[in-house]
C-alpha cells in the first residue's frame, strides 16, 4: 500500500468518484476536500441536484496531440536543483508526464499508483528505455516534499532485481535519474498544464484542486502523443504508448509489428487491433511463404533433373 493510501478505503474512494460522474473523456476529477464532513460549503459547490459541482463544469482535458510542450519552464528537481525541462528531454527517451500534487489526498494517489504498478510490469524501466516526469500542479509544494514522495515509490522497491545486490543499486541510480519528481511556481505550472491542455481548479473552502485523472505521453523532442485516461493503466497499453512516443526508436521487431497493427481507440482509451493492417501482415506472411515454398519446390526439381542428366 503506497503513502497516499494508508488510511484511505480504495474501494469507497471510487465509490465516490464514480457517484460524482465522468467528463468528456470519461476521466474522475479529484473533488476530496481536506475535510469532508463540513457541509457548510455544500450548497457552492452544486447549482442544481443532480449536477456536477460548478467549479468543475470547464475542468477537463483539451488534447494538444501534435503540440509541443514550452520547453524553457524551470523547474525544482526532489534534490532542490533547478532544471529545465529542455535538459530532462536531452536523454532522447520518450516521457510519461504525470500531473498531480503531492498532498492530494485522494485522486492523485489512485493515478501515481496505478501508473507506478503499470510500470513495474513492463519489461522496461525509467531511466533506460523512457522517463517519467511528475510534477506538482501546486505552487506551495517544496522540493523537501518531492524528495519523500519521490523515495516512498523508487526506494522501497526491487525493480527485478534482488534488494541489496549490485544489480538492484544500479537499477534504482537508472530509476532516480529517469524519474524526476518536480516542483515549480504557479506560472510555470500554468504555462505547462496550458501548453497540454489539463485542466485545473482550486476547490472552494480546500485546499485541494479538481483536475481530470490521466497521463500524457511525450516525444523526445517533447511532442504530446497521446493522452491515457483513467486510475489504472494496462501495462500492453502503456508499452505501446510508449513505443509511439519513441517513434520506434525502442523495442524490438516483435514490438514494432504490434505497434503497426494495433491503434489507440479514443473510444475505449486502450489500443485496438487494426483488421486491415494485420490483414495485409497476414497476406505477406503468406506471400513469403508461398515464396519459399515454391523456391524449395524449384530447387528440388532442379537437383532431380540435373541428377538425371549427369
Amino acid at each position: 500500500m503506497k503513502l497516499y493510501l494508508q488510511t484511505i478505503s480504495k474501494s469507497l474512494i471510487v465509490g465516490v468518484f464514480l457517484l460524482l460522474g465522468n467528463s468528456n473523456h470519461d476521466n474522475l476529477f479529484g473533488q476530496s476536500s481536506h475535510n469532508p464532513t463540513n457541509s457548510s460549503n455544500s450548497g457552492a459547490y452544486l447549482d442544481r441536484p443532480n449536477q456536477k459541482p460548478a467549479f468543475i463544469q470547464d475542468i477537463g482535458i483539451n488534447e494538444q496531440l501534435g503540440v509541443r510542450i514550452p520547453i524553457e519552464l524551470t523547474f525544482a528537481k526532489a534534490n532542490g536543483d533547478s532544471v529545465r525541462l529542455a535538459d530532462l528531454l536531452s536523454s532522447g527517451r520518450p516521457i510519461i508526464l504525470n500531473l498531480l500534487y503531492y498532498e492530494c489526498p485522494v485522486l492523485c494517489g489512485l493515478i501515481i499508483d496505478g501508473l507506478f504498478d503499470a510500470v513495474q510490469n513492463l519489461a522496461w524501466h525509467p531511466g533506460k528505455e523512457f522517463d517519467i516526469i511528475s510534477l506538482s500542479i501546486d505552487p506551495t509544494e517544496k522540493d523537501t516534499l518531492a524528495a519523500r514522495i519521490k523515495k516512498e515509490y523508487i526506494g522501497n522497491e526491487s525493480w527485478g532485481a534482488t534488494k541489496g545486490s549490485e544489480q538492484h543499486a544500479a537499477t534504482i541510480e537508472q530509476v532516480n535519474k529517469g524519474w524526476s519528481f518536480l516542483t515549480g511556481n504557479q506560472a510555470m505550472i500554468n504555462s505547462l498544464t496550458s501548453a497540454v491542455g489539463f485542466g485545473i481548479a482550486p476547490i472552494p473552502g480546500t485546499e485541494d484542486y479538481a483536475h481530470s485523472s490521466a497521463i500524457i505521453l511525450l516525444s523526445p523532442n517533447g511532442i504530446v502523443t497521446r493522452y491515457l485516461y483513467g486510475l489504472r493503466f494496462e501495462s500492453f497499453d502503456l508499452r505501446t504508448a510508449i513505443l509511439e512516443a519513441s517513434e520506434g526508436t525502442i523495442g524490438n521487431t516483435i514490438d514494432k509489428l504490434i505497434m503497426y497493427c494495433y491503434q489507440y481507440d479514443s473510444n475505449s482509451n486502450s489500443y485496438t487491433p487494426v483488421a486491415k493492417k494485420i490483414m495485409s501482415l497476414g497476406g505477406l506472411a503468406t506471400l513469403i511463404f508461398l515464396g519459399i515454398f515454391i523456391g524449395y519446390l524449384w530447387l528440388r526439381e532442379s537437383r532431380k533433373t540435373h541428377s538425371i542428366t549427369n
